[in-house]
């Protein structure tokens, strides 16, 4: 029995927030690959606008015979269906339209961060079983001195100019792009411009009808342990998803809509949400490489986008804008995710916005990339203020005492679990962490242990707290660093903090704060008292910090998340 066949039959779990749903709360899995679910819609709407590339447009018409050329092009070097493909690449077109050509032919993009160490792409490469690479050019030094210890027989160098209109092109290739060592073409590189030529001398058969359960793509992400893993992720995840927001969310999207697209490809929030989900609408993916806070009011006016999805910091960035030109009538949706936003970030948001003409309110949406990013959504009635909402159509979840599989009562702390159609397959080569991770419980259907911990009120709206590894537990209370850093953060000298646990004598842990003051405001004995009096008002006495720390910066990971690990080895070795 099929995946599909199974979640038709599966016994439906209790679902407290089904009031909310104006249908029937449930979808049907489409039982094809998300090429040819993305073709069927495409083919509707040939002349909309599918994507914009710094002012550059394509027409689905046009995009489709992109993909099929590149996916000609695949074929002509030797990728055959089930081969792996390793995309190291910004969004730009190439890599988008590679994402669909590969799975056109039957083949699995591997996403991974460009700005990835040597040694990282290597073990993605090696644990993935990757043929062949499409790099972008800048990260030609790395993979020469990897390429020998892997199984690559070609590498394909794109460059984010190569799409753009011919005078940014130029422009960009004599600042930024003379910068870039260019490859030598030897038998195992080639670039993009001659690899593309190879579509015209391929005349065999190349478009493969892979299914709902077949692998499509392997994410990356450290799960709920902290090691590296690879996600498999198939087919069902990414068309399940565009038959959730067609049946709730989105069913007000469509042509003539537009996307700004700036959250990575190699992020499942990303991939799904800001190119996948756009394009199955028929709405206007505005593709760019790489976010520059500095020039976020300006791209917002030059695009005027009606969707926005992005992480709380750029968010942050935008509200920090005094650009009068700014108008956001236009939008339609604002969705924060990728990161828990803080209530107060969120009421900030939510002022500034509609100080600049917005009729929507910030939506957050919550998943991990082993649920392929979108498993819970606010909008309309249960858009509560700092809940992430209800699940989406045929996902469902509970909470349960970490560690096990009982449910807590309604309104209780515990681990988030997951169960959908959205869920992955399993960690690549990773029995360990598969069977710790995806459990089947009493109810004998499969559920997620997210490692997040959160609640369900009694109107079946879900609240985050805060990843299980991130709770301090203090003399056998548990500290929640989200909610300390919630108070701190309220300080007008305070433009951002973190909490992490520190080890104690006798206490086994202690809460650390991390701050960073707003400009114009310089550490001080007075302004410490003041947080700290701040926390024993608004705290429980042992979840004051004992330390406080005051940092110009603080550090990030690739995804522009605060890099707590970091912190921790620093405290660690102090």
């Amino acid at each position: 029995m099929g995946i599909v066949d199974k979640i038709k039959r599966m016994k439906k779990p209790k679902a407290p927030w089904s009031k909310y749903y104006n249908g029937k709360g449930t979808i049907e899995v489409p039982d094809k690959s998300l090429y040819d679910y993305f073709e069927e819609k495409a083919l509707t709407h040939l002349n909309a606008v599918a994507y914009d590339y710094f002012g550059k447009e394509k027409t689905y018409r046009e995009f489709l015979k992109e993909i099929d050329n590149i996916a000609k092009a695949y074929k002509s070097i030797g990728v055959r269906p089930g081969d792996v493909v390793t995309i190291l690449m910004p969004n730009t077109p190439e890599s988008i339209a590679s994402f669909f050509a590969l799975n056109k032919i039957g083949a699995i993009s591997n996403m991974v961060h460009p700005l990835s160490g040597e040694e990282e792409i290597k073990y993605y490469i090696e644990s993935t079983n990757s043929v062949v690479l499409l790099s972008i050019d800048m990260c030609y030094d790395k993979i020469k001195n990897i390429l020998g210890d892997t199984d690559i027989y070609k590498v394909i160098f794109a460059s984010v100019g190569s799409s753009m209109p011919v005078g940014l092109k130029l422009g960009y290739a004599f600042t930024k792009g003379r910068k870039i060592k260019t490859p030598k073409k030897d038998i195992e590189y080639i670039l993009w411009k001659d690899f593309i030529k190879g579509s015209s001398s391929y005349s065999g058969k190349y478009h493969i009808h892979t299914k709902a359960e077949d692998k499509a793509v392997i994410l990356h992400s450290g799960g709920t342990t902290g090691t590296p893993k690879g996600i498999v992720i198939p087919n069902r995840c990414f068309t399940s998803v565009i038959e959730q927001a067609e049946a709730e969310a989105f069913n007000n999207v469509g042509v003539g809509d537009s996307m700004l697209s700036i959250l990575p490809i190699f992020h499942g929030f990303g991939l799904e949400i800001c190119i996948y989900l756009p394009l199955c609408f028929g709405a206007k993916a505005i593709i760019r490489p790489a976010f520059d806070a500095k020039k976020f009011d300006k791209l917002l006016i030059k695009t005027r986008p009606s969707l926005i999805l992005g992480v709380p910091t750029l968010y942050e960035a935008l509200t920090n804008t005094n650009n009068k030109k700014l108008d956001l009538s236009n939008l339609k949706w604002i969705i924060s995710g990728g990161d828990s936003l803080k209530p107060s970030l969120e009421k900030k948001i939510n002022v500034f916005i509609a100080s600049k003409g917005a009729k929507c309110k910030l939506s957050q949406g919550y998943g991990m990339t082993e649920s392929l990013g979108a498993t819970v959504f606010a909008y309309r009635e249960n858009n509560k203020q700092g809940s992430l909402g209800i699940p989406l159509p045929s996902n469902y979840v509970k909470i349960v005492i970490p560690g096990s599989q009982e449910e807590v009562p309604t309104g209780e702390d515990g681990e988030i679990c997951i169960n959908g159609p959205t869920v992955m397959q399993g960690y690549l080569d990773n029995e360990v962490d598969n069977n710790s991770t995806l459990q089947m419980h009493s109810d004998g259907l499969i559920w997620l242990h997210t490692g997040d911990i959160g609640y369900i009120d009694s109107d079946g709206v879900i609240f985050y707290k805060q990843r299980l590894k991130r709770m301090i537990i203090s003399s056998g209370y548990n500290i929640y660093p989200n909610q300390i850093e919630e108070v701190i953060e309220r300080h007008p000298a305070v433009l951002k903090c973190t909490v992490i646990g520190v080890p104690h004598k006798y206490k086994m842990e202690v809460a650390k704060a991390y701050i960073v003051l707003k400009d114009g405001y310089t550490k001080s004995l007075s302004i410490k008292n003041e947080i700290k009096n701040l926390c024993k008002k608004n705290l429980a006495v042992y979840s004051v910090p004992k330390e406080f720390e005051f940092r110009e910066s603080l550090p990030n990971t690739l995804l522009g998340k605060v890099d707590y690990k970091k912190l921790e080895e620093e405290s660690n070795e102090e």
